[in-house]
């Protein structure tokens, strides 16, 4: 049996950390949602990191080339590497010749030189070099068929159920293929799960020693443009046209913990735009419509109980359900007020519950209009030991005569 009632929110105009794996990704398509602004290309789509929330989208299910957007599975699995101490950042990879050979944007490395790893994620990120690519892939994996199948381990892991890796530099090969969608849940894996590591998609510019000055420069010119710009990469091949990821995070008032300041991640990825300029151009117009047409909503604060519930069979009469993160929403600009929370729960809670045990959840809607903006899962902030025998006893009486 589930329990379904309202939740007293105490709504402020507020934002906070991620809620990545917290709530669906789900459209903010209810009836006042702002209209989109024209996007020239094939795809696209902006996510408010903070909310987790898709603000607008097109085609994002369609199968498209990601170019070198492949990237960003290669850095996961480089920088899950580095996490697990499997490599370290001063240690040498090799050039075989494979990378050295490697066409399209490159580092310029060669066979002779033995390149710290460091050095290879910063030539595989700012210069996008697919010969810092392979040879990271072939450090990593040992050779760069056995990396490639690692990468389709992982993407399915991560829920990117419509992505097909063939190689992990992103030059066109027959079936090499993913989604904006999948793509999106990919930059925010990589950005929550590496904070230590995600800092080099920043970097304005790099270049090995004894290689070509002139090949410096990261692709991503947002970061030149906008300060709150952070990453991620870029992407371009003849098939897949020109491809952007691109997040940034700004600050609002009252926006952290205890009315502080804090800041608000968007996440915008364009698909196949024309040129260099325009998925640039592209990418900033998404974002800055999202951060003025929505707003976040802090419905509740990280650690804080959304609800109380009475326990059964327990050593506490009641276990507090919420997150361990703030719970946050993105909602049309002034749409704040109209904002209706509702808690659904099995019923009756039976004790013992570990702390971080999913018991319920938040659906989060606005005014009468019963699409969801989000739904959001609730889970034990505090365990509730199994109470004793009497105690036990005493309930599984009480539970019968209700």
């Amino acid at each position: 049996m589930q329990c379904f009632f309202k939740a007293s929110a105490g709504l402020r105009f507020l934002t906070a950390s991620w809620l990545l794996a917290a709530s669906a990704v789900l459209p903010a398509a209810h009836a006042q949602a702002p209209q989109a602004p024209d996007i020239a290309a094939r795809s696209y789509l902006l996510l408010d990191v903070t909310a987790n929330q898709i603000l607008a989208a097109k085609d994002i299910d369609s199968p498209v080339e990601p170019a070198s957007l492949t990237k960003l599975m290669t850095e996961y699995l480089v920088f899950d590497a580095l996490k697990s101490k499997k490599i370290t950042l001063t240690q040498t990879f090799g050039v075989s010749q494979r990378a050295w050979k490697m066409p399209g944007s490159r580092m310029f490395i060669d066979p002779k030189m033995q390149v710290p790893v460091e050095d290879l994620i910063k030539g595989m990120i700012v210069q996008s070099g697919n010969d810092a690519t392979m040879a990271l892939a072939e450090g990593v994996g040992g050779t760069a068929e056995q990396f490639v199948q690692r990468m389709n381990e992982q993407a399915k892991a991560l829920g990117m159920t419509a992505t097909t890796y063939k190689n992990p530099e992103g030059l066109t090969e027959a079936g090499h293929t993913t989604t904006a969608r999948d793509l999106s849940i990919l930059s925010t894996r990589l950005m929550a799960d590496f904070p230590d590591y995600i800092g080099y998609s920043a970097i304005k510019k790099y270049r090995y020693p004894g290689t070509p000055a002139t090949n410096d420069t990261n692709r991503n010119t947002l970061l030149f443009r906008d300060p709150t710009v952070d990453g991620l990469k870029t992407g371009h091949t003849n098939a897949a046209g020109y491809c952007m990821i691109a997040t940034a995070k700004r600050d609002f008032p009252n926006l952290g913990a205890a009315g502080k300041p804090g800041g608000r991640r968007l996440l915008a990825i364009v698909l196949g735009a024309s040129s260099d300029s325009a998925r640039a151009t592209e990418s900033q117009k998404l974002m800055n419509w999202g951060y003025t047409a929505f707003e976040a909503v802090k419905l509740f604060d990280a650690g804080q109980a959304v609800v109380t519930p009475a326990v059964w069979k327990g050593k506490e009469a009641v276990v507090k359900l919420g997150r361990p993160e703030a719970i946050i929403v993105s909602v049309a600009a002034g749409g704040a007020s109209r904002i209706k929370t509702q808690v659904a729960r099995p019923e009756p809670l039976v004790a013992p519950f570990k702390q971080g045990q999913s018991l319920g959840s938040l659906k989060v809607m606005l005014g009468d209009n019963p699409a969801l903006l989000a739904e959001v899962p609730l889970v034990a902030l505090e365990a509730v030991e199994e109470a004793g025998i009497l105690g036990r006893a005493w309930d599984s009486i009480r539970l019968w005569i209700k």
